[in-house]
């Protein structure tokens, strides 16, 4: 039997996976979370082979849990199942360690494959997903950049944003002029919405 965690901050749709999933003579939902805060914790009671992962969850997105198993070292195979089709966030997942990338409104009979194929160590990407991840190229912010754009997502004035990152000012200021010139954006919040987009936040 495939052990297989949920993730999925949608009680029905969780439900409703589980349920399905549990069909499956090969597969078995061992645990079921409602936040990317719960996953850890999760995995190791639990031990799954596999975890899908919805990417915006409340306390972490699935990207982040990926990447904090990997440097957990915690023996975990990643599938991240998304209604996001951005390109960057096909990137960063597999960038994060995740093993396959795929849209939530495929049959469950593909979720069950790709489940049983990311348990083999095979990667699962939805080809369309792919080839638009690669037609993209990688995200044009660096890591600085992200920060500080993500962080302005409530329309924050820069002053509050320095205090919170714990920068100048003029720092926060350079970063967000940089990154609404390298989003293409006309303002910072154009920047923010076209970087949410692209999943390069």
């Amino acid at each position: 039997m495939i052990r297989v965690l949920l993730a999925e901050d949608q009680g029905m749709m969780r439900g409703a996976i589980a349920q399905l999933l549990g069909l499956e003579r090969d597969i078995e939902v061992v645990a079921q979370v409602a936040s990317g805060a719960e996953v850890l914790q999760a995995v190791r009671a639990a031990r799954p082979q596999v975890a899908v992962l919805d990417i915006e969850m409340p306390g972490r997105t699935g990207i982040e849990v990926a990447e904090e198993l990997r440097r957990e070292g915690l023996m975990c195979r990643v599938l991240i199942v998304t209604t996001f089709s951005g390109p960057g966030y096909c990137r960063r997942a597999l960038d994060a360690g995740a093993l396959g990338f795929m849209a939530k409104d495929k049959p469950v009979e593909e979720l069950a494959d790709a489940i049983r194929r990311v348990h083999a160590g095979e990667q699962v990407v939805d080809p369309l997903m792919a080839a638009a991840a690669l037609a993209a190229g990688p995200s044009p912010l660096t890591a600085r950049e992200r920060e500080v754009l993500a962080a302005a997502v409530d329309g924050a004035p820069v002053v509050s944003l320095a205090r919170r990152l714990h920068l100048s000012d003029s720092t926060v200021r350079n970063y967000l002029s940089s990154a609404t010139r390298k989003t293409g954006a006309r303002n910072r919040m154009e920047a923010v919405n076209k970087a949410r987009q692209n999943g390069w936040l």
